[in-house]
């Protein structure tokens, strides 16, 4: 049980036309793991989901699946995973329980077998189990994916951007029925543009820009690269002149008596500022301080990639 839930190696797509959408991507995804992976939009995650489900042919590199190669054990490598798409996908015709038995019929479970209502119970859909799919909220669209990939129990799930206009409560829901799971063993990835999402939920981050992996690290980790740190000083007087020191990296005048500074943690301390600001004769009244998150970083990265 050692062996990576997911494993990628120097894995390439390159599209008809000569697009390059993934350009040697090498990582693992351990398991048990809530893990991130970001990019901004045509980074290339969608195209890696994609060759994952089996959906798009990679052009060179490697992929398994809970042990077994996409290529050489393609039904044993699906079967072991999950994919909730980033678009909203389903037959406006059926019902929620009349598409999870379906579902579940086209992997081959048998109907003693089948959990359509304890999944719906999960993602709080039971009350419109018989109701037609195309009458529930997008919100509950999207639960009802997150069910469907979920009917064959796969040891990993994947979700593509699985928050994307769904509601505050409706977020909270989701997130805390994918712990549960999480909990009990099914690792995910995950992939969003709510990086106060990834920051909170995932255990490792990794990180793509131009198809080619730049990042991959334990969260923490990650959120500690950054070095930048802001400090706002309110001041006991108006401010005619913008002070000036070699510790600041930057210094702004917000409204007549408050200094907002950006400083380096690699290159100076909060006392160093503070006593920058005083050495100009200025009495500090009140100070707050801002800590670099997950944001900070990935810009950082993808905007120096």
């Amino acid at each position: 049980m050692t062996q990576a839930a997911i494993a990628i190696q120097n894995l390439c797509k390159t599209y008809q036309g000569g697009k390059r959408a993934l350009d040697g991507v090498t990582f693992d995804v351990p398991r048990g793991q809530i893990f991130g992976l970001l990019g901004p939009n045509g980074a290339g995650k969608s195209t890696l989901i994609n060759i994952l489900a089996g959906l798009v042919n990679k052009t060179s590199g490697s992929a398994t699946i809970w042990g077994f190669d996409i290529d050489a054990h393609p039904r044993n490598a699906k079967a072991s995973i999950g994919i909730v798409n980033q678009e909203i996908l389903f037959d406006p015709f059926f019902s929620p329980l009349e598409a999870l038995e379906i579902q579940a019929g086209l992997y081959g479970i048998p109907k003693g077998e089948r959990r359509s209502m304890e999944l719906l119970r999960a993602v709080h859909l039971e009350d419109k189990a018989n109701a037609y799919a195309r009458t529930l909220s997008g919100g509950m669209k999207r639960r009802l994916m997150v069910a469907k990939a979920m009917v064959h129990a796969p040891p990993v799930l994947v979700l593509d951007e699985p928050t994307a206009g769904v509601d505050v409560e409706l977020r909270q829901q989701l997130w805390a029925y994918v712990q549960q799971l999480n909990a009990r063993g099914v690792t995910v990835v995950l992939t969003t543009h709510y990086l106060e999402e990834a920051e909170a939920l995932c255990d490792r981050i990794a990180i793509i820009n131009h198809g080619t992996l730049i990042a991959n690290k334990p969260t923490r980790e990650l959120v500690g690269m950054a070095q930048e740190k802001v400090v706002e000083v309110t001041v006991d007087c108006d401010i005619a002149a913008v002070p000036d020191n070699a510790c600041f990296q930057k210094i702004e005048l917000k409204g007549e008596r408050t200094l907002v500074i950006t400083y380096r943690k690699d290159q100076a301390n909060a006392g160093e500022v503070l006593g920058a600001v005083q050495a100009a004769g200025l009495g500090i009244v009140d100070v707050s301080t801002r800590e670099a998150d997950l944001e900070d970083v990935f810009l950082n990265l993808t905007r120096a990639a």
